[in-house]
């Protein structure tokens, strides 16, 4: 792992569980798996608090539990690596930022269909801060914006602790969907926030589009209070 990761905490005078944001760069996938297991173990046996990991992947495809044959990639050379996420298959790679956040679920937030809009309530709030307009749609687990799918979605629970997470789209080259269906869908659907920008004539262009997008996650997520349950909705 990037060894000049940055740690965005809370802050002294907070109880020691609140969230932990860590941006880590450029990290393996096969690291970033051991990094999040990890996590996971000590977050069962409340050694720590809840963590988002923010980073990026080398280019690869990663295979959820729903993937299927017809949605696999075509004619590429990158890494396919199967996973325990749900969700069918997804790109990973320069362009994108990756969210794996380990959360104990505890009472009522036992639930991972209510874990996921959480997810995707956040993202939605994170784009906000662009001024970019983003929305769930029904039946379908991400973000779209009226420009397509901008941020797909993919979780995984162990011990009610939740692990893997998002890929939101920074500046990713449109050109890598052409190979596969991205988590089942026609490639042509997938967006990005640079796009999004750039069709907004009325939003000035926005220099240091990675860093502003680190900052727009962590003040979103650290709106959930790890210590409660129903901190939502």
């Amino acid at each position: 792992m990037n060894e000049g990761s940055r740690q965005h905490d809370q802050g002294q005078g907070h109880e020691p569980f609140a969230l932990r944001v860590e941006v880590l760069g450029v990290v393996d996938y096969a690291d970033a798996l051991a990094r999040q297991e990890d996590l996971v173990a000590r977050r069962a046996r409340d050694e720590v608090g809840d963590t988002l990991l923010l980073l990026e992947h080398p280019a690869l495809f990663t295979l959820g539990r729903g993937s299927d044959r017809a949605s696999l990639p075509q004619n590429s050379d990158l890494p396919l690596i199967e996973t325990r996420r749900g969700g069918n298959i997804t790109y990973h790679g320069p362009g994108q930022i990756v969210g794996y956040w380990i959360r104990k679920l505890v009472g009522e937030d036992r639930d991972l269909h209510r874990h996921l809009r959480l997810i995707e309530e956040l993202l939605i709030r994170s784009l906000a801060d662009f001024e970019v307009a983003a929305s769930h749609r029904e039946g379908l687990t991400g973000v779209w914006t009226e420009g397509g799918k901008i941020a797909s979605i993919g979780v995984a629970v162990r011990s009610w602790v939740t692990y893997h997470g998002f890929a939101l789209n920074i500046d990713v080259d449109p050109a890598i969907y052409r190979h596969f269906r991205p988590c089942g869908l026609e490639g042509s659907v997938m967006t990005n926030l640079a796009t999004e920008l750039k069709n907004q004539a009325a939003t000035p262009k926005v220099e240091g589009h990675h860093s502003l997008a680190i900052e727009a996650l962590t003040r979103a997520f650290k709106t959930i209070d790890p210590s409660t349950t129903a901190s939502w909705g």
